[in-house]
């Protein structure tokens, strides 16, 4: 529901001026899936509603260290603008900051009127409506880790985990947690209503999981997005620094971004379920499957988008690296959980957790139906641990590889869109150019004494 369509914004009004909230403010995601916003006092909320926020459109083509990337469409045509409105079915107050509320913020392009070939957010949306003339809804249930870090002033980075024990796998309460911070993120963001279900301390010295709850698509983009952003603000808030990059330490695993999908039929049931199919999984469940399967070199440079992220790959990581799926089996890039019944779904393991919510999910659905399309069957699953190249093929292993498979999967890109798939793959290539030019410390202390 966008504000334009709202003709009672004075209810809101009404409501958030009770409670106390006199900003708004109005986030949106970018390419790399950041938060974009803008607070808006509560009495131009109508205008913003009305005429919308003005944003340079180079907003989505701007990189973390903030340089302006050459993408059509951005500093070639003026740096034009685009228009943000507030989408008052998503207002929320924050609950760790008083008189501010927050919303989700509806992207298009003021010249057309149309949603921004950029936005991730409308890109899902079309990727659902491709599913909808299927007769299919599909459900995710988003599984996210990070890790919590505190100031380490001299030290290279200037951080260190919180806490550095080691050991405390899938646990909580003080052993792993001693400043108890999963406690006071869960129950904050319970209060923000991002259908938090629960989390642990993971492998890592200052590594958390938290799940989410499964729901539409869109919504558990839309919760994924919010959920990273409102951690991170979070840890800011302490004077620490949660990240969500896919490998942060050369000495500590990676982390992930696991997606759990099943699909519901026009009558709502699960269509993934059959208990007289192949292993209780429906056609449809395996012609999925074999299209996940099928696109994943393409689908790695949504799943793992940064030049950092194929570090996290590799020999017992638990991250996948080969193309292959398994009952159960962690060990596999798609796990098929033993639940079956309305329960019954695959695991995408794939993705790290720097991943573009709205992308990934846009583009592992996206691969889903070209399966169900194409009507082929998976492979025989994996048995046993995996990590073997002669029984699977092997993933891309870097990002100018993964940009080289999606731009080569037609099929795959057909769905995401030219324009999109332009803009996304000049933003990354211009990041490996970059870092194709930085000096790193590993080659100082390689080379710089003995050369």
């Amino acid at each position: 529901m966008s504000a334009s369509d709202t003709p009672d914004i004075g209810r809101h009004l009404e409501r958030l001026a009770a409670e106390g909230v006199d900003v708004v403010r109005v986030t949106y995601p970018d390419l790399m899936g950041t938060d974009r916003a803008r607070d808006v006092l509560l009495e131009h909320l109508p205008s913003a509603c009305e005429h919308g926020l003005a944003f340079c459109r180079a907003v989505y083509h701007t990189s973390p260290q903030g340089d302006v990337v050459r993408v059509p469409g951005g500093r070639d045509a003026g740096l034009p603008d685009i228009t943000v409105r507030p989408d008052l079915g998503t207002l929320t107050p924050l609950p760790w900051e008083p008189g501010v509320a927050t919303c989700l913020g509806e992207v298009s392009d003021p010249a057309t009127g149309s949603p921004a070939a950029e936005s991730p957010r409308d890109l899902l949306r079309a990727v659902l409506a491709r599913c909808q003339e299927h007769g299919l809804r599909p459900v995710v249930g988003p599984e996210l880790e990070y890790f919590l870090l505190r100031p380490a002033p001299g030290t290279r980075t200037g951080w260190q985990r919180l806490p550095e024990t080691t050991g405390g796998v899938y646990t909580t309460g003080l052993r792993a947690d001693p400043g108890n911070h999963l406690l006071r993120t869960l129950r904050r963001l319970r209060d923000l209503g991002l259908g938090v279900v629960g989390g642990n301390h993971e492998f890592d010295g200052g590594q958390y999981e938290i799940n989410l709850r499964h729901s539409g698509a869109l919504d558990a983009a839309d919760r994924a997005f919010r959920f990273k952003a409102a951690v991170k603000e979070l840890a800011r808030a302490e004077g620490n620094l949660a990240t969500f990059m896919a490998k942060p330490f050369a000495d500590a695993g990676g982390s992930g971004f696991h997606l759990h999908l099943s699909c519901q039929d026009a009558k709502g049931r699960n269509a993934f379920d059959d208990p007289a199919g192949a292993h209780g999984l429906s056609t449809t469940a395996r012609h999925a499957l074999a299209g996940v399967l099928a696109h994943a070199p393409g689908l790695a440079a949504l799943a793992n988008p940064t030049i950092n992220s194929y570090k996290r790959f590799g020999p017992d990581s638990l991250a996948p690296w080969l193309i292959d799926w398994g009952l159960d089996n962690r060990s596999a890039m798609v796990r098929i959980p033993p639940e079956r019944g309305s329960g019954a779904r695959l695991e995408l393991r794939l993705g790290d957790a720097g991943a573009n919510p709205y992308l990934l999910i846009a583009g592992t659905i996206a691969a889903a139906l070209l399966g169900v399309q194409a009507g082929e069957e998976p492979p025989a699953p994996l048995e046993g641990y995996g990590y073997d190249t002669a029984r699977s093929a092997v993933l891309p292993m870097s990002l100018p590889a993964a940009l080289e498979a999606l731009e080569a999967d037609t099929a795959l890109t057909g769905f995401l869109g030219k324009d999109f798939t332009a803009s996304f793959l000049a933003y990354k290539r211009d990041e490996v150019e970059r870092f194709q030019r930085h000096v790193t410390d590993w080659e100082f202390a390689e080379y710089a004494y003995h050369l």
